[in-house]
């Protein structure tokens, strides 16, 4: 995925939908050169990606995004732990939580998550 269809797909992850229109206004700062065609472009192929849906009921389509962030983020993350430690999530989760801070919050996620991963693998190694 470029930076460009991220961006507009954080936009609709905030709200949505969004008409190709809005989501121009809020990509380019007042003053600067927006185009609209360029937003719609990025809109169809994120689409064709299956990421964004299209509502066409109305005459101006609206856009909402199809996945949510933490399905995608963790697609992305399964595709990274295949390529680069043989489909094991241990290396990359390792790595996040000694290299960075995390919020008291966050540590209580985690173990919550880590506490219940037995209860919720049943059966898999």
């Amino acid at each position: 995925m470029t930076e460009a269809e991220l961006a507009v797909l954080e936009l609709l992850w905030t709200e949505s939908p969004r008409t190709a229109r809005q989501l121009t206004e809020l990509l380019y700062p007042p003053g600067t050169p927006s185009d609209v065609a360029t937003v719609q472009k990025l809109l169809q192929r994120l689409e064709a990606k299956q990421l964004v849906e299209r509502d066409r009921t109305q005459r101006v389509h609206a856009f909402a995004a199809a996945v949510s962030r933490e399905a995608y983020a963790g697609s992305r993350l399964a595709d990274l732990a295949e390529r680069l430690s043989d489909g094991s999530f241990a290396p990359l989760l390792l790595h996040l939580v000694s290299t960075r801070r995390l919020t008291a919050q966050e540590l209580i996620e985690l173990r919550r998550v880590l506490d219940d991963a037995p209860k919720t693998r049943k059966g898999r190694p």
